[in-house]
């Protein structure tokens, strides 16, 4: 029986490899380089945690399920972008929201099972969530979201250390996983609605 932690980690592969294959196809870029967008934003930041946390070989490597769902999910993303209008810039901000929320449990999840410290759970959960995002702008040549304004890995952080409580109170792991998941959803989507950002420090002009 495929498990709720497999199809979640499946589902967000797919968000993410549509929001890579959508950031490409804003840059114009041709199938190839929209499959290699829509593969480093899938698969970034599962493949770091893993590299870090000494998982060999790596999850899309044990199983090319994650490739094959990268491939489907990016060819169906750019046949509907033909078929339609545009996809505007919220869409892709919402999408990345999902990706983020699901990548972060799992990479917490993933941490924990290899009995970590609980900061370092945290960590690896917010880089699974934030690696791939940062390397798809990076190759497509804008500023990463989590440098913008709006707060980016602080619903991670958050996310993280509710799913982190709710797992040591025993409680039902899709009660768990859900309540991780929603949290770094609602906030990231309250951040990208209101603009929520943290405070910026202010230097002093010396030469005044």
């Amino acid at each position: 029986m495929v498990s709720l932690f497999y199809l979640c980690d499946l589902f967000g592969v797919a968000v993410f490899a549509i929001t890579g294959a959508l950031m490409a196809g804003r840059k114009a870029m041709d199938l190839f380089g929209v499959l290699v967008v829509a593969l480093v934003t899938a698969l970034g930041g599962g493949t770091l945690r893993d590299v870090i946390l000494g998982l060999h070989p790596v999850s899309w490597i044990r199983d090319d399920t994650y490739i094959a769902v990268v491939v489907f999910a990016t060819l169906g993303t750019v046949l509907w972008v033909r078929l339609t209008r545009p996809i505007p810039e919220k869409a892709l901000l919402i999408a990345d929201a999902f990706g983020l929320a699901v990548f972060t449990v799992i990479g917490t999840e993933v941490a924990l099972r290899q009995q970590v410290p609980l900061s370092t759970a945290v960590i690896m959960g917010v880089m699974t969530g934030v690696a791939g995002g940062v390397i798809r702008d990076i190759i497509c040549n804008d500023i990463p979201l989590i440098f913008h304004k709006e707060i980016y890995a602080t619903p991670c952080i958050l996310g993280s250390l509710v799913y982190i409580g709710l797992n040591r109170l025993a409680l039902p792991a899709e009660l768990v996983t859900g309540v991780g998941m929603l949290v770094v959803l609602l906030i990231r989507l309250a951040a990208i609605r209101w603009h929520f950002a943290l405070p910026r420090m202010q230097l002093l002009d010396r030469n005044r």
